[in-house]
């Protein structure tokens, strides 16, 4: 299974961006498509925070257009929502310890966590902060 990390979400929906068009057909394709794909619920949040936050974009999107993406990504019916369930604190714990993590980067430790509990195959991301975190395979692809 292939989870999303929030860059990859914030540049499929900004057509501002420059990588909106290959975004918008990798998640596309996954929402499409027969095979079940992730998004860790902690990428929604952030998504929806990124977009509608006037310092990162003018303008931002709206709260209307935020919450209509969201809806729309929650209609495929092979996504699965990665949420922390009771081997969550096992699988962060270790991650923290052994990446020595601390602050804003315990983000991306709990982002992993949940992949790795939830049997994710793989990782997309534009972030190479997960290189941190060899257990979890994690691409570009949009590279």
């Amino acid at each position: 299974m292939i989870a999303l990390d929030t860059n990859l979400l914030v540049y499929a929906h900004r057509r501002d961006s420059p990588f909106h068009a290959a975004a918008a057909k990798l998640v596309g394709e996954l929402a499409e498509g027969k095979a079940t794909w992730a998004i860790p619920w902690p990428c929604l949040h952030e998504f929806y925070g990124v977009v509608t936050r006037p310092r990162v974009f003018s303008p931002p999107s709206t709260f209307d257009e935020a919450v209509n993406q969201i809806d729309i990504w929650l209609q495929s019916p092979t996504l699965l929502l990665l949420a922390e369930d009771p081997t969550h604190w096992p699988h962060l714990r270790e991650l923290l310890v052994k990446a020595r993590v601390q602050g804003p980067m315990v983000h991306d430790a709990r982002i992993a966590a949940l992949c790795l509990a939830h049997g994710v195959r793989e990782l997309w991301s534009a972030d190479r902060d997960f290189s941190r975190f060899p257990s979890l395979r994690v691409r570009n692809p949009l590279v």
